[in-house]
């Protein structure tokens, strides 16, 4: 173990029960790695002394390049693929064999169903309601509901949050409010003020008999948490806390497929959503890439049910022992009716346990049916062909389309990428903006003042096609202006408010108004590269 001197409220302690030393990270890698170099070793050995083996293997690939081919999926992806298999036919058809496809133990696609069954609701009444109200925005309700195995929801309170700052303290308030239990999910947490704010009070929680239950990715807080820092919240602090797809040292797809997902959800009643982990560069506490941009949102009602039911089949397909206990305590029934508004919380993730890319669907089905304006702010633009098919022809068909990307990036190469898509959308009417005070994280879409998508999803291939996400469709939905006093006050409708919101974003933004410059031959055959393995990073 390492002793590390830790500040928190102007107080010094060596903290001995973390193990700062990445051992187990580290080893999971290299056992990964020679696990992959000795599947190679051993097909080239068969290939060079077993008699015919080669037509096998010939075969394996002629049969591997025809899977992709007809494969369901994104043709961006399979290209990738197919270039590996092609140009490097045994390590590339050996990576593929290996990390192409996620397959679940039998054990967990058991669990995954009892936790997916958990939890029904009938909407047909709310759907038939909307239909009423707006016959063609209800079409994108049928298709969301339909992919994501989620439901149409009225009368849910919301709170939209303009920074991570601003968030930090109603969900510190919330936490202390908390009755019975309270759950979080989230792909980075790290030592620091804003973990430690929390921390302390989920502390405080567990001692006065309230259920906590913490996921997070492994992946996701490697460089962030010590590598056994699960096990001290589970010894030390009685806060039940689970790995989401741990790092075992396997070579097959697993650690590909990551808990990008950020869920706060309080007694089933109250849940936080959004872009904002916890860390400090989320409320501004720490300067990483100039100044921190992200958004959230709050809501309470029985569309926080949704959620609970991601966070549970999260929770237990990753723990160890089998006992599911009784779901049924964890959702909400009754809820005060507040306002004839309507939500639909969904979750996203990759095959088999999503049979669709529901936020992509989502996003292009919300361009599709734009008229006047569609607002998006998002860290990453990384998009595949139909996506920037989508987008382009909306803005070709008059729609006022605006994206905001960092003007600091977090990752070079992939700003890079998103450089690269500028040329093709500036052309058809698209307008970029570079967010220059810094980077922002927020991942919103608006469109025509009526309905909108906040949550996980970044307009990238992780997300769009890797990660386990979330979010929240909403129409046309009024938010709460004072949540301090215990008093509902409904002000301006919620999309107007983040329209408004971006609108400032736009102020402080670059605009980049003309096609970029053409690039020296050597950094648009580097572009080349990297948008060709885009689709992996």
């Amino acid at each position: 173990m390492k002793k590390k001197i830790k500040v928190f409220n102007g107080k010094q302690y060596i903290d001995k029960e973390l193990n700062y030393i990445p051992t187990r990270y580290i080893m999971a890698i290299l056992i990964t790695l020679l696990e992959i170099l000795t599947i190679i070793a051993v097909m080239v050995l068969l290939i060079l002394y077993v008699p015919y083996f080669y037509i096998l293997f010939f075969a394996t690939e002629i049969i591997s390049i025809v899977t992709i081919v007809v494969s369901y999926g994104n043709p961006d992806y399979k290209v990738t693929w197919l270039f590996f298999v092609v140009m490097l036919p045994l390590v590339g058809l050996m990576l593929f064999l290996i990390f192409h496809k996620r397959k679940l133990p039998k054990k967990a696609i058991k669990r995954l169903n009892k936790c997916w069954d958990s939890y029904d609701y009938n909407d047909d009444e709310n759907i038939a309601s909307f239909k009423k109200k707006e016959t063609l925005i209800s079409t994108q309700v049928t298709a969301l509901t339909h992919m994501s195995n989620s439901h149409l929801y009225k009368n849910t309170n919301l709170r939209y949050y303009s920074l991570g700052e601003k968030m930090q303290f109603d969900m510190i308030e919330a936490i202390k409010n908390a009755e019975n239990f309270i759950f979080l999910e989230y792909f980075i947490i790290e030592e620091g003020v804003f973990w430690q704010s929390i921390l302390d009070t989920l502390i405080e929680k567990v001692k006065q008999g309230v259920e906590v239950k913490l996921v997070y990715d492994d992946i996701g807080c490697m460089g962030t948490l010590p590598g056994n820092y699960y096990k001290v919240l589970r010894k030390k602090y009685n806060i039940d806390t689970v790995l989401f797809s741990k790092l075992k040292g396997q070579a097959n797809g697993e650690f590909n497929n990551r808990s990008h997902r950020k869920l706060l959800i309080i007694d089933g009643k109250v849940c936080f959503t959004g872009g904002i982990n916890i860390a400090d560069e989320y409320i501004n506490k720490k300067n990483r890439a100039g100044h921190w941009k992200d958004v959230g949102v709050r809501l309470e009602g029985l569309a926080v049910n949704e959620f609970t039911k991601l966070f549970l089949t999260d929770f237990y397909i990753n723990k160890k022992n089998k006992e599911i206990i009784d779901f049924n305590k964890y959702y909400v029934t009754t809820h005060e009716k507040k306002k004839d508004n309507y939500v639909v919380p969904f979750g996203d993730g990759p095959r088999p346990i999503f049979k669709y890319n529901v936020g992509k669907m989502a996003i292009i089905n919300l361009l599709q049916q734009a008229q006047r304006y569609v607002y998006i702010t998002t860290p990453y633009l990384v998009v595949d062909n139909e996506l920037m098919s989508a987008i382009a022809n909306t803005a070709m068909r008059g729609v006022d389309i605006r994206i905001v990307v960092p003007h600091i990036p977090d990752k070079k190469f992939v700003f890079n990428i998103t450089k690269c898509n500028y040329r093709e959308l500036i052309k058809s009417g698209v307008k970029i903006y570079e967010y220059t005070p810094g980077f922002i994280h927020a991942k919103t879409y608006i469109a025509d003042d009526q309905c909108g998508i906040i949550g996980t999803i970044n307009l990238d291939y992780r997300s769009l096609v890797h990660h386990f996400e979330n979010a929240i469709w909403i129409y046309d939905c009024e938010c709460i202006k004072d949540i301090k006093k215990d008093v509902w006050v409904y002000d301006k409708e919620l999309i107007s408010q983040i329209r408004e919101d971006l609108e400032g974003v736009f102020s402080k933004s670059e605009y980049m108004n003309e096609t970029p410059s053409k690039d020296s031959v050597f950094t648009r055959l580097f572009n080349v590269i990297l948008k060709l393995f885009a689709p992996l990073l």
